[in-house]
């Protein structure tokens, strides 16, 4: 290879998060890491590469001393900060190549030239994965005649992998080939490259392999180009397995994995137990982050099992229904076998969790009150329900399909992803289904409270025993669920009051066009409650980290109030069940008393048992409580460990103890610790 400008070439590659509240997107730039690798593996000290995390420190560095190159990713949370960041660069050296990459970019061609066309700050795009097509811009570049010319060596060709931008501003497209053998991509973390990440703030993240077999018509993975699941060898795995383990800081816990399956592959197995090896070696990691499988659950249970809680088997089902699963191009999982599972999941002592889309294709109100059914019948320990956003990169974004199904979509703001940047606020923005030909938005609204409350009830297990005493007495639980709302006027004032703020900020964080929006927070003023988070965050998770922090007592008792008008003829009629109920509910107070608050060690709750509930709770067997009669009433109490307490900590340490730091400790402490735990006292 002729090089004609002098070595060595400055890039800077990002994926950048927010942290103008608290770090938004904590994973580590794995993704930008394997582009630099691969380009240090072809180009050697040719080039000289810096990663990026942190807006402010890429705008220091582009402001001190510009690059030749800058290449950002493009996700649904970077999308404005990225383009604001180009204009940066192009003040400081208009000679620079700007190079973004991601799947936040449609899929249709007219779209494709649309978007370009809207951003003439992209030089060139690269549309799936980043090696291959940005080690050709580096290749061009290189041969440039000087630095001078950098842009213009790239804007004249086609480029393998890439879509270029001529002078004229016609597009040009280069044929794709996705690397098959990942090891060919060095290890970003054995190259030191990831070493600065490891900085108390962020979280490690590994991939295993790439690429996803299903064609959901809501995601961006959904495509023919990604359909072939391609793999790092399970060797070069375990060596970045080790070098997180041995490398992370002692108050991070928990561990990303990409993939977009993980536990469906055999070898899955092998990481897991590698995994499993660096917990007991080295108390890390206590938490896994990763989406599971979508079929072949019986080797995602063995894969889960060997993890010990720290990983959540999730089914993501969706929906229920056989029509809208049709619609969204998902009927090849098999949603009837993976709930199934559900004994043999419990018998294994796994924590379980479901995953649900409102507004989908063809959903209606009385099909998703049926999905939501069936979950809760199905003995799920969270039930996590979302609003279907329309991703760029998804088939569901193309002009087809939001016609032929009536699409109605609004904007708001991504939770905590806003900064300050080159004179203007920037507010990334995302598009979301608030309606369509089957779904009112008044229907939209009253799924959304419901939403609310399973994910509340039913989050994570803390009113597990409860809603297992419920099934147990004959009582459907999801009666529950929607008692809460038709009975919010004989609640706590402050239950009232969560409810009230809930609904308001469903509507209110909604807006017709995204330049509204944007226009609306470059005001000082708008822009400050933003800031104070008044506004901007993620609705549910803010509600539900405000109810568990401030008012777990009394939605606690809202609970056992409602669940004694379920069961009040039986209360009534049987006292051996009312001393049952007193159990059970007494537990309930212990176990979910005052977990977030600062004080929270200070304060353990007593209360004497007729029942062993704990044992009765574990029992995978079913057998009904009245077995579990203990021969003498018993005190217990109810406390948390040092362990539980530091863990806790160290994520409010990292994210803050505010309602959105609450929030995001709720998401990632496993349950169990998370709850009081049940002792005997002498």
């Amino acid at each position: 290879m002729n090089m004609a400008i002098m070595a060595p070439l400055k890039i800077y590659l990002g994926d950048l998060t927010h942290d103008t509240i608290i770090v938004s997107t904590e994973a580590f730039p794995l993704n930008v890491g394997y582009i630099a690798a691969y380009c240090k593996k072809r180009f050697g000290d040719s080039v000289d590469i810096t990663i990026f995390k942190y807006i402010k420190d890429l705008e220091n560095a582009i402001m001190n001393s510009p690059p030749d190159i800058l290449g950002l990713s493009n996700y649904c949370w970077n999308h404005r900060i990225g383009l604001e960041m180009f204009r940066v660069l192009a003040k400081c050296n208009p000679n620079a190549l700007r190079v973004w990459g991601g799947p936040n970019f449609p899929l249709d061609l007219p779209s494709q030239e649309e978007f370009l066309r809207n951003y003439p700050e992209v030089d060139a795009y690269v549309p799936v994965e980043g090696e291959t097509g940005f080690s050709n811009l580096v290749e061009i570049v290189l041969n440039a005649k000087s630095k001078e010319e950098i842009r213009s060596s790239v804007l004249s060709k086609t480029v393998p992998a890439c879509i270029t931008r001529q002078h004229d501003g016609r597009l040009l497209y280069g044929d794709y080939n996705r690397i098959r053998n990942l090891d060919e991509i060095p290890s970003p973390y054995t190259m030191g490259l990831m070493d600065k990440f490891f900085d108390g703030k962020l979280t490690p993240m590994l991939q295993t392999n790439r690429g996803c077999p299903f064609s959901c018509t809501f995601c961006v993975d959904g495509t023919d180009l990604v359909k072939q699941v391609n793999q790092f060898s399970i060797e070069r795995v375990r060596t970045d397995i080790n070098y997180i383990a041995t490398h992370v800081p002692e108050n991070i816990h928990s561990m990303h994995i990409s993939d977009l399956n993980f536990g469906m592959m055999p070898r899955d197995i092998d990481v897991c137990q590698t995994i499993s090896e660096m917990k007991h070696k080295y108390g890390y990691p206590l938490n896994v982050l990763a989406t599971t499988g979508k079929n072949s659950k019986e080797k995602i249970i063995k894969a889960v099992k060997l993890l010990d809680g720290a990983l959540r088997f999730t089914m993501s089902v969706q929906s229920m229904d056989q029509k809208v699963l049709r619609n969204i191009r998902r009927d090849n999982i098999s949603v009837d076998h993976m709930l199934a599972l559900g004994p043999t999941i419990k018998e294994a002592k796994l924590s379980t969790a479901s995953e649900v889309i409102l507004a989908l294709p063809g959903e209606t109100y009385a099909s998703h009150i049926q999905t939501l059914k069936d979950l809760v019948q199905a003995r799920l320990d969270s039930i996590q329900i979302y609003t279907c956003m329309i991703l760029p990169g998804s088939e569901l974004y193309t002009p087809t399909e939001r016609k032929k199904w009536g699409l109605k979509t609004k904007f708001r703001v991504l939770p905590r992803d806003f900064t300050e940047l080159n004179g203007r606020k920037v507010v990334e923005i995302e598009e979301c289904v608030v309606s369509s030909d089957t779904l009112t938005f008044d229907e939209y609204v009253e799924l959304r409270m419901i939403a609310f409350s399973i994910g509340m009830t039913s989050n994570g297990g803390i009113y597990g025993a409860l809603l297992k005493f419920l099934r147990e007495k004959g009582i459907d639980v999801f009666e529950l669920f929607l008692q809460t709302i038709k009975r919010l006027n004989t609640s706590h004032p402050n239950i009232r009051y969560v409810f009230d703020l809930y609904k308001k900020a469903t509507i209110g964080e909604l807006w017709n066009t995204p330049e509204d929006l944007e226009k609306h927070y470059q005001d000082e003023k708008e822009y400050q409650k933003l800031l104070n988070q008044e506004v901007g965050m993620n609705v549910m998770q803010f509600h539900n980290a405000l109810v568990t922090a401030e008012y777990m007592n009394e939605w606690t008792e809202y609970m056992l109030d409602l669940s004694s008008l379920l069961m009040q003829d039986k209360l009534n009629s049987d006292a051996q069940i009312a001393h049952q109920f007193t159990a059970i509910t007494n537990y309930i107070r212990g176990t979910c008393s005052n977990v977030l608050k600062r004080d929270r060690m200070f304060v353990n709750p007593e209360f004497e048992f007729d029942y062993d509930v704990q044992s009765w709770l574990n029992d995978p067997q079913e057998i009904p409580i009245e077995h579990f009669k203990l021969s003498t009433p018993t005190k217990v109490a109810f406390k948390l460990t040092e362990k539980q307490f530091k863990l806790v900590e160290d994520e409010l340490d990292v994210h803050g103890d505010n309602s959105t730091g609450r929030g995001q400790v709720i998401k990632r402490v496993p349950i169990n610790m998370l709850l009081r735990t049940p002792v005997i006292v002498n």
